[in-house]
C-alpha cells in the first residue's frame, strides 16, 4: 500500500528511483511521481496517473539530473487517483516537497488552521497538509528541515512514514515513520543513503540496511553517519542490519505473471520453510530436513521438528492457558486452521480474531494468553495495533511473518519467519501455505514438548509433511488441464465455496482468491451450512466448487454434492487420488495425492488458486496487480 523510494548521494538518483518504483509496483497503486534536486538547486517534480510506465514517459525529454530525489507510488487514501493528487507534494513557498505513505487523521483541523494564516492547498490529500505544516514550524521556529519535521509530526494524528526535502539544502533528506514501514539503506563509508517502503529497492545497491523504529526522524547526509533521534530529540543507536535477499526472486522467471510463477514455487518455498527445523529420517536412514548452516547440526536428530522459538520459550507457551490469533484476509484463513492443529496436537483453546475487530471489542486478555500475529508483510496496521495491544495487556506475543526484520518482527517475543521470499502478487499464494506449514510445525513441536501428541502420529506427520513439497509438484502437473477447465467459468458472477473440517477454510481462501483477481463475486462456506441460506441461490447459472478430499466428513459433503446436483447446480470438486465416487455427481473433477487430513490444505488450496488465476487470465484481467487492492495494508 503506497510506496516510497529516495536516494541522496553520488549516483545519478532518476534511475534508481523508478527502478526503485517498479521493484514496489506489487504493493498496489493509481499513480506516481518523483521530485529530484538538479545541480543547480532547482527542484523538478513530475507525476502521472496510472503506471510506473505512464511516470516515465511524463518525464521523458525533461530535466531528469540531480543526485538526490524522492520518488512514491500512490494508493488513495484522501482524493480520487489524480495527477493533483500523485505525491510529491511541493509546500507553498516551492521549496519543500515530501512523499508520505499513511493517514494524518486530524489533517482537517491542521488544514483549517494553516488556510488561517495564508495557506493554501492544491489537492485533496493529507500529505499535502504534513508538507505545508512542516513549512510553518520552519518559518515560525527559524531551524533546519530535521527540526521543522519534528515540530510538525508532534502535531500530527495517525500514521505517517514520509521523506522530505529542501532544495535549499540538497545534500540533505530527512524521513520519518510510525505505523508505517521504512527502511534505509547504508552506501559504503555512508556515501550515499536509500529509502524505501521495504528492502526490494535497496538489496540490488547494498546490503547494509537500518529499520526506522515508530517515531524516530533519520538525517541522511553523505559523507556523515545516519543520525536518527526521536520526536523528543534524544539520539537513537543506530543497528545496522545485514539483509540476504534474492535478487531473481523479484523476476518472473519465465512466468507471465508473478502469481503464476509464485504458485509454482510453492514446493521449493515449504522446502526452504521447513529446512532446518523438521527432521525426517528417510528409508535409507537419511535426514532430509538436515541443514548444518542452521546451528542444529546434530546428524543424530531424527524424526523431530526443532523450533528454536519453542526451545526458547519452553515455559512460557506450556503454560499457556489459552492461544489467540489475530490476523487478516488470507493470513486469517491461514488462522482458522492452526485453531484446529494447535487445539488438536496441544489441547489448547484457541480463538481467531481479525485483528481489525480485535482491538476495538476491548477484548479480555491476560498474561497467561499467548497471541500469535499472522501477517505476510509484517506491516498490516491492524495486526500491528492488536499486538500492541496485547503487550499491553501482559500476553505473550508469537509472530509468523515472511518480511525479516518487519515491524511485527519486531514488536513480538518470539516467532518464525516463513522464509518462502518475497511475495510479488497481491493475490497472496506461496505466503498462505507458508503461514500454514508453520503452524503445523509449532502445532507439532509445541505438542511433541507437551506429550499431548501420540508419538506414532508425530512421526507419521513428520514424513508426511516432508513429502508435501513432492505431492504439490503433482498437483501443479495438472495446471494445464486447469487453465482449460476455466474458460468453462468465466461467464460465472457468482461461485459458491464449500469445504468441511480442516478443508472449511481452504473454501473461505479460495473464494477470496478469485474475489481478488477475477472480480467474480464468491463467497466461501462449511458444506453443512449450506441448507441455511446459499443453497438458495444455487441453479445452473452458479457454480459449486466442493473441497472434497478423502477425510473425515467425506460422505456428508457427497450428500451436500446430491442437493445442489438436485437443484442444477454445476459442481466443481477437488478431491483425493482415485477417488471413484465424486466424478460420478461432479462436473468436472481435479485430484490432489493423498495425504493426512491435517495436511490436506497444503495440496487442495492449490488448484483453487490456479483456477483463480486462469479464470482472471481468461476474462484478460491485471492479475498481478488487481484494482483496489494493495498489497501491504499499511492503513486502517
Amino acid at each position: 500500500m503506497c510506496g516510497i523510494v529516495g536516494y541522496i548521494g553520488h549516483r545519478d538518483a532518476f534511475d534508481i528511483l523508478v527502478k526503485g518504483l517498479h521493484r514496489l509496483e506489487y504493493r498496489g497503486y493509481d499513480s506516481s511521481g518523483v521530485a529530484l534536486v538538479n545541480g543547480a538547486d532547482e527542484l523538478h517534480v513530475y507525476k502521472a496517473k496510472g503506471k510506473v510506465s505512464d511516470l516515465e514517459h511524463a518525464a521523458e525529454g525533461k530535466d531528469c539530473s540531480g543526485t538526490v530525489g524522492i520518488a512514491h507510488t500512490r494508493w488513495a487514501t484522501h482524493g480520487e487517483p489524480s495527477v493533483r493528487n500523485a505525491h510529491p507534494h511541493v509546500s507553498n513557498s516551492g521549496n519543500l516537497v515530501i512523499v508520505h505513505n499513511g493517514i494524518i487523521e486530524n489533517f482537517a483541523l491542521l488544514r483549517d488552521q494553516l488556510k488561517q494564516r495564508g495557506f493554501h492547498f492544491n489537492s485533496d490529500t493529507d500529505t499535502e497538509v504534513l508538507v505545508n505544516l512542516i513549512e510553518y514550524a520552519q518559518q515560525t521556529h527559524h531551524c533546519n528541515l530535521a527540526e521543522a519535521v519534528r515540530h510538525a509530526l508532534r502535531k500530527c494524528i495517525g500514521a505517517y512514514a514520509i521523506a522530505v526535502l529542501d532544495q535549499r539544502d540538497p545534500r540533505t533528506l530527512v524521513a520519518a515513520r510510525k505505523g508505517s514501514p521504512m527502511v534505509i539503506g547504508i552506501g559504503e563509508n555512508d556515501s550515499e543513503f536509500f529509502i524505501a517502503s521495504d528492502a526490494t529497492p535497496i538489496a540490488e545497491y547494498t546490503k547494509n540496511v537500518v529499520y526506522v523504529d515508530d517515531e524516530q526522524i533519520a538525517v541522511c547526509h553523505p559523507g556523515q553517519p545516519l543520525d536518527i533521534t526521536d520526536l523528543r530529540n534524544q539520539h537513537v543507536d543506530v543497528s545496522v542490519k545485514t539483509i540476504d535477499m534474492d535478487l531473481d526472486m523479484l523476476d518472473k522467471g519465465g512466468f507471465p505473471h508473478y502469481m503464476l510463477k509464485e504458485i509454482f514455487d510453492q514446493p521449493n518455498c515449504l522446502r526452504d520453510c521447513m529446512r532446518g527445523r523438521l527432521f525426517a529420517e528417510d528409508d535409507m536412514g537419511g535426514n532430509d530436513a538436515y541443514d548444518p548452516s542452521t546451528g542444529y547440526a546434530d546428524p543424530n536428530v531424527h524424526n523431530d521438528v526443532v523450533l528454536s522459538a519453542v526451545r526458547n520459550n519452553r515455559d512460557r507457551l506450556l503454560s499457556a492457558s489459552r492461544f489467540i490469533i489475530v490476523a487478516c484476509g488470507t493470513s486469517w484463513h491461514a488462522g482458522l486452521i492452526g485453531k484446529q492443529l494447535i487445539e488438536h496436537y496441544c489441547k489448547i483453546p484457541v480463538e481467531v480474531d481479525y485483528a481489525s475487530e480485535f482491538r476495538y471489542r476491548d477484548p479480555v486478555i491476560y498474561p497467561t494468553d499467548v497471541v500469535i500475529a499472522i501477517s505476510q508483510s509484517g506491516e498490516t496496521a491492524d495486526t500491528l495495533a492488536a499486538i500492541k495491544l496485547a503487550k499491553e495487556k501482559g500476553a505473550c506475543i508469537f509472530g509468523i511473518v515472511n518480511a525479516v526484520g518487519s515491524s511485527i518482527a519486531r514488536e513480538t517475543d518470539t516467532g518464525i519467519y516463513i522464509h518462502v521470499g518475497p511475495e510479488i502478487g497481491v493475490a497472496s499464494t506461496k505466503a498462505f501455505t507458508g503461514q500454514l506449514t508453520c503452524l503445523i510445525l509449532l502445532a507439532l513441536a509445541l505438542g511433541h514438548t507437551k506429550g499431548t501428541i501420540d508419538e506414532k502420529e508425530y512421526v507419521d506427520m513428520i514424513h508426511e509433511l516432508n513429502a508435501i513439497p513432492a505431492k504439490i509438484e503433482e498437483v501443479l502437473k495438472h495446471n494445464e488441464d486447469i487453465r482449460l477447465l476455466a474458460r468453462t467459468y468465466t461467464y460465472a458472477t457468482n461461485f459458491l465455496y464449500l469445504g468441511r473440517g480442516w478443508n472449511y477454510p481452504v473454501a473461505l481462501e479460495g473464494a477470496l482468491k478469485l474475489k481478488e483477481i477475477s472480480y467474480i463475486h464468491a463467497e466461501g462456506y462449511p458444506a453443512a451450512e449450506m441448507k441455511h441460506g446459499p443453497i438458495a441461490l444455487v441453479d445452473n447459472m452458479m457454480p459449486c466448487l466442493f473441497v472434497a478430499t478423502h477425510h473425515k466428513g467425506y460422505e456428508k459433503i457427497i450428500s451436500n454434492m446430491q442437493e445442489v446436483k438436485a437443484r442444477g447446480g454445476r459442481i466443481i470438486a477437488v478431491v483425493s487420488a482415485n477417488d471413484d465416487e465424486v466424478s460420478k455427481i461432479a462436473d468436472a473433477v481435479i485430484e490432489v495425492p493423498d495425504t493426512l487430513a491435517p495436511l490436506a490444505p497444503l495440496l487442495s488450496v492449490i488448484p483453487l488458486q490456479m483456477l483463480a488465476y486462469h479464470i482472471a487470465v481468461e476474462k484478460g484481467l491485471n492479475v498481478d496487480m488487481p484494482r483496489n487492492l494493495a498489497k501491504s495494508v499499511t492503513v486502517e
